[in-house]
This record gives C-alpha cells, structure tokens and sequence, in this order.
C-alpha cells in the first residue's frame, strides 16, 4: 500500500488557504450589503464656497459672479514701466575692505543690495550715506557707481 502524498504542512495550507477565502467572502458581503444603505452620488459630492472651503450644502446662487474668459491671467502680469531715478541713496551696513565687499541698505525699499570694491568710486566705511545704481549681477542686483554723500 502506497501512503497518502498529502503531508501536515500541506493540510495546513490548504486550511489557511480556505480560512482567507472564507474571510474574504465575509468581507465582500458586508461591502454589498453598507452600499446599498448610502445615498449613492449624492453623499460623495463635495461643493466649494465663496471663500474656497468645501462643504456638503451646494453654493448659494445669488452670491455667483460672472468672470469673462478674457480677464483670466495665466502667469505672472507684465509690470508697467516705471520712471524712477537711476541713482538711488541708502546706508552701508557692513563692508569688509580686506575682503572688498559689503550692503548698502536703500532708504525708499529698505532692501539690502551686494556691493564690490569694483563698483565703488570712493572710500566708504560702515555707517556712511551713499548714492548708488542698481545692475544685474550674477546672483541679483548689485550696487555700482558708489559715492559718498
């Protein structure tokens, strides 16, 4: 007589496979049956109000506003040209003259601008008001043409 091919670590998969099938049968039974309970495409819309917050409650109408396709910018606006002077006056706030360069702080836009020892026409030291024009450098504006006032 031959013995059975079937050994216990066999059996034993043979359950676990039966046992997931068992669970994922449950499984699927449920999903069928708490589907039917909704409310079906209406629970699952979502509306956005005027200012952009999600709520369950569609807009009000007469809060609607008619946009014209043509008043649409997509993109960064193009700046008008403006007419300033060149030469603008601002404050050192630090300047190594071992090292050759340092910021001038404007006084219209309170911004910092880099400047080298290249672009200065005179002596300057921490603290000192100067006029100065603005170029494109490599990494921004920088300050040229530097005088003392």
């Amino acid at each position: 007589m031959a013995k059975s091919q079937q050994t216990f670590s066999k059996i034993e998969k043979e359950k676990k496979k039966q046992k997931k099938r068992e669970e994922k049968q449950k499984k699927r039974e449920e999903r069928k049956l708490n589907s039917n309970k909704g409310s079906g495409l209406d629970s699952m819309i979502a509306y956005v109000d005027e200012n952009g917050f999600r709520t369950d409650t569609p807009p009000d109408p007469s809060k609607k506003k008619k946009i014209k396709a043509e008043n649409i910018e997509i993109g960064v606006p193009k700046r008008e040209k403006e007419e300033f002077d060149p030469v603008r006056k601002g404050k050192v706030a630090f300047y190594n003259d071992s090292k050759g360069y340092g910021f001038i702080n404007d006084q219209e836009t309170q911004e910092r601008y880099f400047v080298h020892v290249n672009g200065i026409l005179q002596e300057i030291k921490e603290n000192d008001n100067v006029t100065f024009e603005l170029e494109k450098g490599p990494k921004g504006l920088i300050a040229v043409q530097v005088k003392k006032i």
